[in-house]
């Protein structure tokens, strides 16, 4: 009979060493816990108890009101949707439009705790196509300010609206990537040596856009509350996306090998490019929300340029396979579909901070994407995928990219 033996080399019966295990169990919970409900208590003994109170007394309060959009729903009236990022609670005591003081309400209400929002309602008659300026007025007397450029009514989510949105996403981002889509007759007829090129000069597609993207994260992460910690936010989104798309490429890999390695490169780099364009249909959605007709005009076809290239992107992991139409269709759907999603969440409800979450995701997606088709390579050709000719394909394609990016209206 085996079994763990005592002191005195009598075996443990099983329910005593069940127990035993057991117990250590719990105390390595506590062991582990113990720890952070120590933190718990010092934090909390800080907050009742802690020298915060001289300093209340001798300053002012550290305040911070976003003014994060300013919406004109009908002549007449203006909406003001504010979020309190600062470190204590605010009061809005005051509100200014133009330099006068004007009656307003407020809700939830006037007073907005850490991270709250608020949406302010007044009367005024504002004119279509001049600017506005607003000022809110806390009651500690502080001021934060807010510029319309143009004042426009609102788009509502009618059908006209939803129909025009639709058909700008469609111009911008499913069309140009379909036609894209239209080099894989060229690509399918090249050698291995021409496709690893046309992969290389896809990673470098791609390497732009995950750039690009990340610049504009960053850009738009500045205009956020502090509190949301706009840097730190943009890294978590890339962070996440590199995650969530590394297991999505290892969940399909199992379940491609009878469609092929080359469909399997081809979807994730639909995926991670339909959420960059996601990101673009955010900025044309806003553009033209906001008045800026001319700004959205050239960004749809600045876009409509630049996305042209990401339907070759698509296509070249698939070159010497051949796929079903319905494959093709079912990529550029994925790819440019989220163009549209984009303009409508821009033109009907856009936030700085989903878009900045939605650009960081678009970065990091395509830079997983970027890591597989290296690896694609790598894996078929050996010591051969680093080449002269690879590296220059590598350049072409970050150079054509920022080409065409030219033609987008910064």
């Amino acid at each position: 009979m085996t079994g763990e033996r005592g002191a005195h080399g009598v075996a443990s019966p099983p329910r005593e060493r069940a127990a035993s295990g057991g117990g250590a169990g719990w105390r390595l919970w506590v062991l582990g816990l113990g720890p952070l409900a120590l933190l718990g208590v010092l934090v909390l003994a800080f907050l009742r108890l802690g020298p915060v109170g001289v300093f209340r007394a001798a300053f002012p309060p550290v305040e911070e009101l976003t003014i994060e959009r300013v919406v004109f729903p009908d002549p007449g009236r203006v909406e003001l949707r504010v979020v309190n990022g600062g470190p204590e609670p605010s009061t809005v005591a005051q509100v200014m439009v133009d330099e006068a003081y004007w009656p307003f309400a407020i809700e939830p209400g006037p007073a907005l705790a850490r991270l709250g929002r608020a949406t302010v309602r007044l009367e005024y008659p504002w004119v279509e196509g001049e600017p506005l300026h607003v000022r809110l007025v806390t009651s500690t007397g502080l001021t934060f300010d807010r510029t319309v450029d143009v004042a426009t009514r609102s788009p509502r989510p009618d059908a006209v609206y939803l129909r025009t949105f639709t058909l700008l996403g469609a111009y911008a981002g499913v069309v140009p990537v379909l036609l894209g889509l239209l080099w894989y007759p060229f690509l399918g007829r090249l050698r291995p040596a021409g496709v690893h090129f046309a992969l290389a000069v896809t990673a470098g597609l791609l390497l732009f856009l995950a750039v690009d993207a990340l610049h504009e994260a960053l850009e738009v992460a500045e205009t956020l509350p502090s509190a949301f910690r706009g840097t730190a936010l943009v890294a978590l989104g890339v962070l996440g996306a590199v995650v969530v798309l590394f297991g999505l490429g290892r969940w399909l890999r199992p379940r491609s090998r009878g469609a092929g390695e080359g469909l399997r490169l081809a979807t994730l780099v639909a995926l991670g490019i339909g959420l960059h364009n996601l990101g673009e249909g955010l900025a044309i959605g806003a553009a033209y929300a906001s008045g800026a007709i001319a700004l959205g005009a050239f960004l749809v076809v600045g876009f409509a340029i630049h996305n042209t290239t990401e339907g070759f992107a698509i296509v070249a992991p698939i070159a010497r396979e051949r796929p079903r139409l319905a494959h093709l269709a079912a990529l550029g759907a994925v790819a440019g579909v989220p163009t549209i999603a984009g303009t409508w969440l821009g033109g009907f409800a856009y936030s700085p901070l989903a878009t900045t979450v939605f650009l960081a995701v678009g970065a990091g997606a395509i830079l997983q994407v970027v890591v597989e088709i290296a690896r694609g390579v790598a894996r078929e050709a050996g010591a051969g995928a680093v080449t002269a000719r690879n590296a220059w394909g590598l350049l072409l394609g970050a150079l054509v990219m920022y080409a065409t990016a030219l033609a987008v209206a910064a």
